[in-house]
């Protein structure tokens, strides 16, 4: 069944000062395939830019170069979209035979393709990360392929802590396995270093988290939200699968994809620059709202 979503997303800088404001990348267009469909897509931007160049990057999202015109003391860019999403059934998807259990090997082609979502993007010269990620791995009997992320997937949501960080960047995998919490980015960063060290090809997913039990059983709801981070791993037979390990969610309909990277600084929603006094910069404000317009 088709999910309708309309989805406005909005990012306000402020400056104490006028400032000169450089270039913005803006990650813009949710990312079409056949479980997702764009319908429509707006960008506004204030002050009036001087211009905006859509093009799509190496990992093939679709972004917006947009230069504002300065000084100014403020910046707003808000995205709009409206999306219908058929759904990701990714637990019905049958694997190749040569993937059913773990270890197994990618094809020549796929391990060309796959390469840089293969190499782990921190060093490990203790072991600690694959030394965490080997625990999935059964010592006695075969390990399902599917089944070892399931279980990794619900034990990051079921044993370390949710901590919502407004702070730009990402924490290490191994900071957040000493901390015991991050936010979805981190949480996503640490399954995709994770896995990466037993073999699996693995990419960081940004977008949006539509969350059904804020319905409250009405027909329609527009609710604040975020920016959302999640994974996806490469399994051959079934492809690029979604993973949430905030959320303990694996494809279905409430992940709405927009960017994809090697590494969470490589997906970020909105990145750029300014000139100015550092005591000039008085904070960032995100909106996300989501509505769900029918099922």
């Amino acid at each position: 069944m088709s999910v309708l979503f309309d989805i406005t997303h909005t990012t306000h800088y402020r400056y104490a000062r006028p400032v000169t404001l450089g270039m913005h990348r803006v990650l813009f267009r949710p990312r079409d395939s056949h479980d997702l469909r764009v319908l429509a897509t707006d960008l506004k931007v204030s002050p009036e830019p001087m211009d905006i160049r859509l093009i799509q990057d190496a990992y093939s999202n679709s972004v917006a170069l947009v230069q504002p015109q300065s000084p100014a003391t403020e910046l707003k860019i808000t995205c709009s979209f409206s999306v219908e999403h058929t759904g990701t059934r990714a637990l019905d998807f049958p694997l190749s035979q040569r993937a059913q259990t773990y270890p197994f090997v990618y094809d020549a082609e796929e391990q060309l393709v796959l390469a840089h979502y293969r190499v782990p993007y921190y060093d490990d010269p203790t072991g600690e990360l694959k030394n965490w990620a080997s625990q999935f791995v059964q010592t006695q009997g075969a390990t399902g392929t599917r089944e070892l992320l399931l279980d990794m997937t619900q034990f990051i949501r079921d044993t370390l802590h949710y901590h919502a960080r407004d702070d730009e960047g990402v924490q290490t995998p191994y900071e957040t396995l000493q901390l015991q919490s991050g936010t979805c980015r981190d949480f996503a960063t640490l399954m995709i270093e994770a896995i990466r060290q037993l073999g699996y090809a693995t990419r960081f997913v940004s977008g949006y988290l539509y969350s059904p039990e804020a319905e409250g059983g009405a027909a329609q709801v527009s609710r604040p939200g975020s920016t959302h981070a999640w994974l996806h791993v490469y399994l051959p037979g079934a492809g690029w699968i979604p993973f949430d390990p905030t959320n303990n969610l694996v494809g279905g309909s409430d992940l709405i994809r927009v960017g994809v990277a090697r590494h969470a600084s490589l997906a970020s929603p909105v990145s750029g620059s300014w000139t100015g006094a550092m005591e000039d910069y008085l904070g960032m404000a995100v909106d996300v709202q989501v509505h769900k317009v029918s099922a």
